[in-house]
């Protein structure tokens, strides 16, 4: 019987009889490696006819423990949890939309506002006035208007007198003081010939509230062809 150290591989010749029948313990005087030796296996009687050994069964605890691709228990819930969860992306993207959405209502609403109150937004923001007019919405910045404006002249004392007359109409939603009124006479080359400020009767006017005016110069200008009825600046 030849013994090979699988150690350091090195062979021995050894009587069988020594390793009959459960075999033993030997080691290696090369290397000094023990390890059991078990006895060759005894020679069939029959040798004419050779079986194929039936593989042996395994069972299912055996068949997860070499299936290296066989997933655990814990590997198997992770799975299904996986396939469970809710699709966070898809959520996000639908909350992004409603944030932009949301932003641009905001900004409509804000716009139409300014549209709808312009008025009231000049009289208490007169320098907006001119952004208004940039955009093609021009507005009253001082909320008070100039309507039904008329003029005729007549007669007194041999005289000729222009009389100018008109209302004024609080645009806005808030009670506001009325500042003195100027005339000018223009001619037909646009230049001015004559001007005069009036106070009108009423010094305050409500909201909506209507107040009429009116004014008289004697002996205008002869070549007076236009007249232009505005609020006088205030004086520092």
């Amino acid at each position: 019987m030849i013994l090979t150290c699988p150690e350091c591989a090195t062979r021995y010749q050894t009587d069988v009889a020594a390793f009959m029948p459960d075999g033993r313990k030997v080691r290696c005087a090369k290397c000094g490696h023990v390890w059991y030796q078990a006895p060759p296996a005894p020679e069939p009687e029959f040798a004419e006819i050779e079986e194929t050994p039936e593989p042996p069964v395994m069972t299912e605890a055996a068949i997860l423990q070499h299936a290296a691709y066989a997933p655990t228990p814990i590997a198997a819930s992770s799975v299904v949890a996986e396939r469970q969860r809710p699709p966070t992306r898809w959520l996000e993207r639908l909350g992004v939309a409603v944030g932009w959405l949301a932003l641009a209502g905001i900004v409509l609403v804000i716009g139409w506002s300014a549209v709808r109150y312009r008025q009231d937004i000049a009289s208490l923001w007169p320098q907006s006035s001119s952004l208004y007019a940039a955009i093609g919405l021009p507005v009253n910045a001082r909320g008070i208007a100039f309507t039904d404006v008329t003029y005729r002249r007549e007669m007194e004392d041999g005289q000729s007198v222009l009389a100018i007359s008109g209302k004024l109409v609080n645009i806005s939603t808030h009670e506001l003081s009325v500042p003195p009124i100027r005339v000018a006479l223009i001619d037909n080359d646009k230049r001015e010939l004559y001007h005069w400020n009036f106070t009108p009767n009423v010094t305050t006017l409500a909201p909506g509230q209507v107040a009429p005016f009116l004014t008289r110069l004697s002996s205008p200008p002869p070549g007076a062809r236009h007249l232009e009825v505005r609020f006088a600046e205030r004086s520092n």
